[in-house]
């Protein structure tokens, strides 16, 4: 995960609060341990994405914001540069939404992403997320200016 982040580093600072300086190994092997007990605690769930046929790792991804009482799960994603536009993150994108409609019974599963981040919107659309409207200012981005924020959805009953 580690050499994926340094890798990709430029393309994530933008979006991702974690990406804004290039974290130490054992910083990586801490979120790795954290996510995990967090997964087991079921208050984020954390994932990792890894090539079919090589084994190497993605990209990460999960579900976060979680509300059980509602079963309202929010999907995050962040994709290594060398595979990205190669449909990877869309695949794991669906597989996420199946999880959490047929093990975790969701009622309704969000992908939030700021308006100026294209693909990340164009992953939400190519997995069939309906584009719920638009927050407008609802979130500092890392550039420290407000961004409005596309919410895309799917939920039970109209979309799965």
């Amino acid at each position: 995960m580690n050499e994926a982040i340094g890798e990709s580093l430029a393309e994530l600072k933008p979006w991702m609060p974690f990406a804004q300086d290039m974290p130490s190994v054992e910083e990586s092997e801490k979120f790795t341990r954290e996510a995990r007990l967090d997964y087991l605690k079921r208050s984020l769930l954390h994932m990792r994405i890894y090539d079919k046929v090589t084994g190497s790792f993605i990209g990460c991804s999960g579900l976060h914001n979680i509300d059980w009482d509602i079963r309202n799960f929010e999907i995050g994603y962040w994709i290594r540069t060398t595979c990205a536009g190669k449909g990877y993150m869309t695949e794991a994108v669906n597989g996420i939404t199946e999880f959490a409609i047929h093990t975790l019974n969701a009622n309704r599963i969000e992908i939030r992403c700021s308006t100026r981040n294209a693909r990340s919107a164009a992953v939400a659309e190519r997995a069939g997320y309906t584009l719920d409207g638009i927050l407008r200012s609802n979130r500092r981005g890392q550039d420290g200016e407000l961004h409005d924020s596309k919410v895309y959805a799917k939920v039970r009953g109209a979309e799965f």
